[in-house]
């Protein structure tokens, strides 16, 4: 579910800043979508031999910068391949990967995790939302 979640969020991210920036072309929402799947795809299955050596260089210290570099140059690798997907320079990519990025934190903050599900944290804390309404 979080997975679907991500995908869907990552598609609306992409698909509204090409709406907002200029030098983003995507042609629809189903577009987007595919961006989004093969930005996944290539992150989990080439993205950490691109990171790995870099996160070495920095000492671990740089990560998450190191990771948004490294989904920018991930999309703009997606852009040289579908034609339904334009972004020219690469300060637009590097947007687009940090708010990516900032947006899925925070919807990975927000998710409760299996242990909170087990534990009953999130049953309590919805009765309390509710009594906190009545």
């Amino acid at each position: 579910m979080n997975l679907i979640l991500h995908l869907l969020i990552d598609a609306g991210v992409i698909f509204g800043l090409a709406y907002f920036m200029p030098q983003i072309d995507v042609k629809n929402f189903g577009t987007a979508l595919l961006i989004a799947v093969l930005l996944g795809l290539l992150n989990f299955f080439l993205g950490w031999i691109i990171r790995f050596p870099l996160n070495l260089v920095t000492f671990f210290l740089l990560t998450g910068l190191v990771r948004i570099v490294v989904t920018a140059l991930l999309l703009k690798l997606i852009d040289s391949f579908l034609d339904s997907f334009t972004i020219r320079g690469f300060w637009p990519a590097l947007v687009i990967a940090l708010v990516v990025a900032v947006v899925g934190s925070l919807i990975d903050r927000q998710a409760p995790t299996p242990e909170m599900v087990e534990s009953g944290y999130v049953v309590i804390r919805q009765a309390v939302a509710a009594l906190q309404l009545a």
